[in-house]
C-alpha cells in the first residue's frame, strides 16, 4: 500500500534537500550560507520584477498554499496541481531547485488523488515559462492548465505507444559518422 501523505512543508523541504544535495555553488552555499531542503534566506530575482515571496514571508506563504490546496475535496484535481505549481514558483521558495521541487510536488499530488502525473518536455519549456508568466502577470491559471492538459495526452500517448511496441527507430553512431 502506497502511504498517502498530505502535502506538507516537511515533505516540500524533504524533496528540495534530495533534488539539490550537491548542486548548490559556492557562493550560495558559503558566501549566502543557503542549504538543500530550507527556504530561502536570501530575495533572488526570477523571471518578471516582484515575483516572488521575500525570504521573511516564505514559510508562512507556503503554509498558506499547503492548507488551501490540502482542504479541497473536489474533483478538479489536474487545475488544483495546476494552481499548487503556479502558486509555488510565483512564492519561489527556495535559493535553487524551484522547478525541479514544484513540478515534483505537482506530480505528487496528482498521483496521490489517482491523477496520471506528466512530463514537462523540454521541447515545451519555452511555452512552459510563457504559460507561468502569463500567470504571474495577470493570474489567470487557463493557459497552464491547458498546457498542462496539452503535456498529460503527450506523456501518455507516449507511454501507449511504446507499451504497444511502437518504437522510434533511432539513428546509430554510423548515422553521424
Amino acid at each position: 500500500m502506497i502511504k498517502r501523505e498530505k502535502l506538507s512543508v516537511d515533505l516540500i523541504k524533504e524533496i528540495d534537500k534530495i533534488l539539490t544535495g550537491g548542486t548548490y555553488d559556492e557562493k550560495r552555499y558559503i558566501v549566502n550560507e543557503e542549504r538543500p531542503g530550507e527556504f530561502k534566506k536570501h530575495d533572488y530575482v526570477t523571471g518578471l520584477p516582484e515575483v516572488g515571496s521575500s525570504a521573511e514571508n516564505v514559510e508562512s506563504d507556503m503554509i498558506q498554499l499547503i492548507e488551501e490546496v490540502n482542504e479541497y475535496d473536489g474533483k478538479e484535481i489536474l487545475k488544483v496541481a495546476t494552481y499548487f505549481h503556479a502558486r509555488f514558483e510565483y512564492i519561489h521558495p527556495f535559493a535553487d531547485g524551484n522547478g525541479r521541487v514544484g513540478r515534483t510536488m505537482m506530480n505528487y499530488y496528482l498521483m496521490t488523488h489517482n491523477h496520471l502525473p506528466f512530463i514537462v518536455y523540454n521541447e515545451d519549456k519555452k511555452l512552459y515559462y510563457e504559460c507561468l508568466q502569463k500567470y504571474d502577470e495577470t493570474e489567470d491559471l487557463n493557459p497552464l492548465y491547458k498546457f498542462f492538459k496539452y503535456e498529460t495526452e503527450k506523456t501518455w500517448k507516449k507511454a501507449l505507444e511504446l507499451a504497444n511496441g511502437e518504437v522510434r527507430e533511432r539513428k546509430g553512431l554510423e548515422d553521424y559518422t
